[in-house]
């Protein structure tokens, strides 16, 4: 759980670093925009390195992975409607109840063994 914790955390941080300055940021030169981003995503860097540190051993590095994206667009979802008061329209939830089917894919059913 402290890895799925760790992740929402970090991403919360990656995407105020790449669409936060959508909305306030439009009269900045891109260099600002950049280094400001540079500088959130450290935080987002020390989150997401030891989640998934943490989390690998108990998730595959598929499921990681998959975590990982589920939870972005969790994660962005609340942004763009809260922060950037964009319209949720019926396709991006269709869009996403299919991402939501691939992670029940990856995690319902036991993966073979790799060979070594």
């Amino acid at each position: 759980m402290i890895t799925v914790l760790m992740l929402v955390c970090s991403n919360v941080f990656m995407t105020f670093a790449w669409y936060g300055h959508l909305k306030y940021g439009h009269d900045w030169p891109l260099w600002k925009a950049i280094l400001v981003s540079w500088g959130i995503t450290l935080f987002e860097y020390c989150l997401a390195v030891p989640a998934n540190r943490l989390g690998y051993g108990h998730f595959s590095g598929f499921q990681l992975k998959i975590i990982q994206e589920v939870v972005t667009l969790t994660v962005f979802i609340v942004f763009a409607v809260m922060f950037l008061k964009e319209k949720l329209a019926w396709n991006y939830l269709v869009a996403f109840a299919f991402l939501g089917v691939a992670a029940f894919f990856a995690f319902a059913f036991k993966a073979s063994a790799s060979p070594t």
